[in-house]
């Protein structure tokens, strides 16, 4: 792709924000986006709908509705596959492009040893992307046009929120797949909470989470198999005032994993996904600064 054609997203990425702020709540769907360039897809291997796995379809409708109640929703609309905003800046591969990498570049993270890096090798179970190298030139301008974009609007929102109300919690929103890997031979949880095993946010809001959704229903684990990516950790800095959380929702209890329409139970969800943005909005702050849940 041109640095033209990688500038042709029209938006690449929105921030749906309230006309007034109610609560020091940041929503966040960087994954969601469903926007494939014929360019992009002429570099690669894979199919469209092989291509889809990694991208958390309709995770962005399904909390939309925090904006009515007064939080901001940021989402992507260029796919997951083509740049990832939810690793580091650089984490890239050398074996992927043809010419020099950036001295600094993170070349020998896990996430790109196992071919997820900013700019992903893979998608689904090892399934490689691209037939051929890519030039470093584009996947700087990727980096350049989208990802570092796509952050200094999620920055923005945060720190408008932590302006208005003294403290920002970002609720960092996406999908896995239904099925673990074979090593891990089970079905997965309904919801998964990720909070950098207590390091991103106080106890208090992953309480809450994991209270309001078991009350409605869902099995709800912490952790494993996902404790956060780089968003998770990046802005979650409790002693700052600034909270960070994950929630990865499994796909087959909203979608078809395979036609990746939404099902029946979408609604349900989606409503359920508001009863949680809602009791976060009620969650108040004690003087010290950390969050804690109101007495019922």
């Amino acid at each position: 792709m041109s640095e033209a054609q990688i500038r042709d997203f029209d938006p690449a990425f929105e921030a749906l924000e309230p006309a007034e702020p109610l609560a020091p709540v940041v929503f966040n769907s960087p994954h969601s986006g469903r926007v494939y360039p014929p360019q992009f897809l002429d570099q690669v291997r894979l199919d469209l709908p092989t291509l889809r796995r990694s991208e958390d379809t309709d995770v962005d409708a399904l909390f939309e509705g925090v904006v009515e109640r007064g939080m901001p929703l940021l989402r992507a609309h260029f796919p997951r596959s083509l740049v990832d905003v939810n690793r580091e800046p650089y984490e890239l591969d050398p074996r992927m492009f043809d010419g020099r990498l950036p001295t600094f570049a993170n070349t020998r993270s896990m996430r790109v040893a196992g071919g997820l890096g900013t700019i992903p090798r893979v998608v689904g179970e090892a399934q490689e992307i691209y037939a051929r190298r890519i030039a470093i030139d584009e996947a700087l301008t990727r980096i350049d046009v989208l990802y570092k974009p796509y952050h200094r609007a999620l920055r923005r929102l945060i720190a408008a929120t932590h302006r208005a109300f003294g403290e920002a919690l970002l609720v960092d929103c996406h999908s896995m797949p239904s099925m673990a890997p074979i090593r891990e031979d089970r079905p997965r949880a309904d919801m998964v909470i990720g909070d950098r095993y207590g390091t991103s946010c106080a106890p208090a809001v992953t309480d809450l989470i994991e209270g309001v959704l078991k009350a409605r229903g869902y099995h709800v684990v912490r952790n494993k198999p996902y404790a956060g990516g780089f968003i998770t950790e990046h802005y979650g800095q409790p002693q700052t005032g600034m909270q960070a959380v994950q929630i990865e929702i499994n796909r087959a209890i909203y979608m078809d994993e395979r036609s990746y329409r939404r099902t029946a139970h979408f609604p349900r969800l989606q409503a359920d996904l508001m009863v949680l943005a809602e009791a976060l909005a009620r969650l108040p702050l004690d003087r010290s600064g950390d969050w804690r849940v109101a007495a019922e």
